[in-house]
């Protein structure tokens, strides 16, 4: 905003470079720029200033689509002036000459005009595709729409004013619309995980069954290994106990065979002694008997020997001879 201060009947104008300046004096003309400073008489003197500055309008249009559905569409235009002297010709930015405060109200008026032709644009664009069209394009073809309408449209360059940027933030529609457009997908995206929850369950079900098969298989590995273990046991245990049994036999036929041979020698042995006492007579019998028997005594108290038995032994000797002893 100009900077003004009076001095009697003078007074001195000091503008900012954004700015624009217009001083018209008797209805012309005198002095137009950015960032003048000047004097001027106030009794003689009228003065507009204009922003230079890019500026920015809130734009919020709500119609209808093709089918009838509510949307609405929020967003921000910006503009600037292109030729301010045209601009102060159709707008009135006149300022006081004493406080230098805009006598009008210039910008609404700029951007009221702004906002008439930016809505008209997007009601046709929103009444020419069905709300579902509209939704899954996005804002960024209708920002495009929007922004050619407004820099082709002959009622803002007539002013001097040009839309220089538009930004759409997105299309809404009605809360009760826009649920009933979530259910589809949102049954689809419930359907999805179903789908995973239950892949992830037949995955878990399939991993337990592969490993209570692996299990069981090990099992049945361990079972048909430990039946082999048994079975070269039980062929061991034979083995030995064949081995032990023919260990005997021989064992036994060897102890045989000692005893036969013993028992053959003794045998043997008692027929040669037998024979031996088989050719003596019966009173050297009773000799040998008698010593035999003497030979097992310890003690003997009382021997009676009869003048019948002493004669039969003697006579007996007398009468047969022993072999290599001979009677005399």
């Amino acid at each position: 905003m100009a900077t003004i201060r009076n001095f009697g009947v003078l007074a001195q104008l000091r503008s900012e470079a954004s700015h624009h300046v217009i001083h018209y004096r008797r209805g012309r003309v005198k002095r137009s720029g950015r960032g003048l400073v000047f004097w001027y008489r106030p009794e003689t003197a009228s003065i507009a200033e204009l922003p230079m500055d890019d500026r920015e309008m809130t734009l919020f249009v709500k119609g209808r689509s093709k089918d009838f559905q509510t949307v609405a569409v929020q967003g921000t235009v910006g503009w600037h002036v292109v030729d301010p002297e045209l601009l102060a010709s159709r707008v009135d930015f006149s300022i006081g000459l004493v406080g230098g405060k805009p006598q009008k109200e210039p910008i609404e008026r700029i951007e009221a005009r702004i906002a008439g032709v930016a809505n008209q644009a997007v009601l046709q664009e929103l009444a020419g595709e069905p709300v579902r069209v509209l939704l899954d394009a996005g804002p960024e073809p209708m920002r495009r729409r929007l922004e050619a309408v407004l820099a082709a449209d002959p009622a803002l360059a007539e002013i001097g004013i040009a839309v220089v940027s538009v930004r759409l933030k997105g299309l809404a529609p009605t809360s009760e619309l826009e649920r009933a457009l979530q259910t589809p997908t949102f049954e689809a995206l419930q359907q999805k995980a179903d789908e995973a929850v239950f892949e992830r369950r037949a995955l878990a079900v399939e991993k337990e069954r592969a490993i209570a098969e692996n299990e069981l298989a090990t099992r049945t590995e361990l079972a048909r290994r430990e039946k082999l273990l048994i079975a070269e046991e039980a062929e061991n245990a034979r083995n030995r106990a064949m081995g032990a049994a023919e260990a005997r036999e021989v064992e036994t036929a060897t102890d045989a065979n000692r005893i036969r041979a013993l028992e053959g020698a003794k045998i043997a042995a008692e027929r040669d002694h037998v024979a031996v006492y088989r050719d003596l007579p019966p009173p050297i019998l009773f000799a040998l008997a008698a010593r035999e028997f003497a030979g097992k005594l310890d003690t003997i108290e009382h021997l009676n020997v009869t003048p019948d038995l002493l004669a039969t032994l003697l006579g007996g000797l007398g009468k047969a001879p022993v072999a290599g002893i001979e009677a005399r």
